[in-house]
């Protein structure tokens, strides 16, 4: 008993000091010319069950619309993260993040359900204009990590922030994971993406075409070497014909269009994207990639280990106050609680960190040197695995050497020698690379 409340405060508070990790990331851009706005949009994200699907009208006044997703918030519901209706207008939405402010919103209609305030938006309103006087009536300061953008055909767009909205008719307009209300041209530009696709636009003449809106979204995309990873969809939407060209994990050689009207016609449906593609090797090494984060047992096991941890740290100290100090050596004790400790907290990070199974290795925190630190754990545990072989061994070997001391010695060893099969799994020591 006294072991698990000691447990539940350890974890609780390197719950709270380890930040969590939202990992999501993605581009997006609007060209207006000669009359036509073409949105392309790069959805980068770990996920495997990617949708595009189709909602009709529903009723008089209202208006068809085709959206783009991944991440589900029931077995059946798809959160919206691209999507176009039937006059063209067309949002996309980027994860951002904005430091929380006292609510100059809450006498507003509250948002209960983020798919339904979504979709409705698409489905109510024709232009920009009427977007912001919709989303006016809402308290959309809920979305604290996130910024939208909607664009009519016209090229007027819009960006909702969590405490503000802004109106924009530039012709040309890039887009990351960023606040522009809060984050001046220089260090947008730090963003990777965002740079590539302003530099691109500013490179090269904008061009209502799908071949240049392509161009433009592969200079955009991502993928790491790691695994491979990246951006997971590229949607191209042109606000004129009402297309939509699909781009699937980040290979812009094979494209399949949807043409709204005729979709709609079909009456509601859905489908899974992978589907509509090719295999693709890359995306068959995510779908087969297991983490903590995307195979609960895994999650639950690193839990369970660092119960484990500090229920043998406790014996270890209860076995060498109580008298047994000619089978436990001190220097091997505190060897022992040390790496119990780190490793339970770094188990801690690796259960609230998605982004830290697909970085380079020893990962890098950009806004917490905690994180970073505990990142070179997997080193660590060789390094001290190396050191206490032979001190185990010698007091394993002992002639006062006890059962139980062979015990808690193996059972560490065990543990030890599981996680760093594992760590090597997830490539954690993977520096070369």
């Amino acid at each position: 008993m006294i072991m698990l409340r000691l447990f539940s405060v350890i974890l609780t508070a390197l719950l709270l000091l380890v930040p969590v990790d939202p990992t999501r990331a993605c581009s997006m851009y609007k060209l207006t010319v000669d009359g036509t706005t073409m949105v392309g949009c790069n959805e980068d994200a770990w996920r495997t069950t990617s949708r595009i699907w189709f909602e009709t009208a529903g009723q008089s006044g209202a208006y068809g619309a085709c959206f783009t997703g991944s991440r589900q918030v029931a077995p059946d519901r798809t959160a919206p993260q691209s999507g176009m209706n039937e006059r063209g207008l067309t949002f996309s939405r980027l994860a951002a993040w904005h430091p929380r402010q006292q609510n100059p919103f809450s006498h507003r209609l509250p948002i209960t359900d983020e798919v339904d305030y979504l979709s409705d938006i698409l489905h109510q309103c024709a232009t920009v204009t009427e977007v912001r006087a919709y989303i006016e009536a809402y308290d959309h300061s809920i979305f604290l990590e996130d910024v939208f953008i909607y664009i009519d055909p016209s090229g007027h767009y819009l960006i909702v922030e969590p405490y503000a909205l802004i109106e924009g008719r530039d012709p040309t307009y890039v887009l990351s994971n960023f606040c522009p209300s809060i984050t001046d041209p220089g260090r947008a530009r730090q963003l990777e993406r965002y740079r590539n696709g302003d530099d691109y636009l500013q490179r090269h003449a904008p061009e209502a075409s799908l071949d240049y809106c392509t161009a433009l979204s592969d200079t955009m995309h991502v993928c790491r070497k790691r695994n491979g990873d990246g951006t997971l969809l590229t949607s191209i939407w042109n606000t004129r014909d009402g297309s939509v060209n699909l781009y699937f994990y980040h290979d812009y050689d094979t494209t399949v269009q949807f043409h709204l009207a005729k979709e709609l016609a079909k009456g509601d449906h859905s489908m899974a994207i992978p589907d509509l593609f090719a295999p693709n090797p890359e995306f068959a090494r995510l779908s087969s990639y297991k983490t903590p984060l995307n195979t609960p047992i895994l999650r639950v096991g690193l839990v369970a280990l660092g119960g484990m941890l500090m229920l043998l740290s406790l014996l270890l100290v209860i076995s060498y106050i109580r008298g047994i100090k000619v089978e436990f050596s001190l220097r091997t004790v505190l060897l022992l609680l040390t790496m119990n400790v780190i490793l339970t907290g770094y188990l801690v990070v690796l259960a609230t960190n998605l982004s830290i199974y697909y970085f380079d290795a020893p990962y890098t925190h950009s806004g917490s040197p905690l994180i970073s630190a505990a990142s070179y754990t997997p080193f660590l545990l060789l390094v001290i695995m190396i050191v206490l072989i032979p001190v185990i061994l010698k007091d394993i070997r002992s002639n006062n050497s006890r059962s139980w001391t062979r015990v808690l010695y193996g059972s560490h060893g065990l543990i030890y020698m599981f996680l760093m099969t594992a760590f090597a799994y997830w490539g954690l020591y993977d520096i070369w690379s």
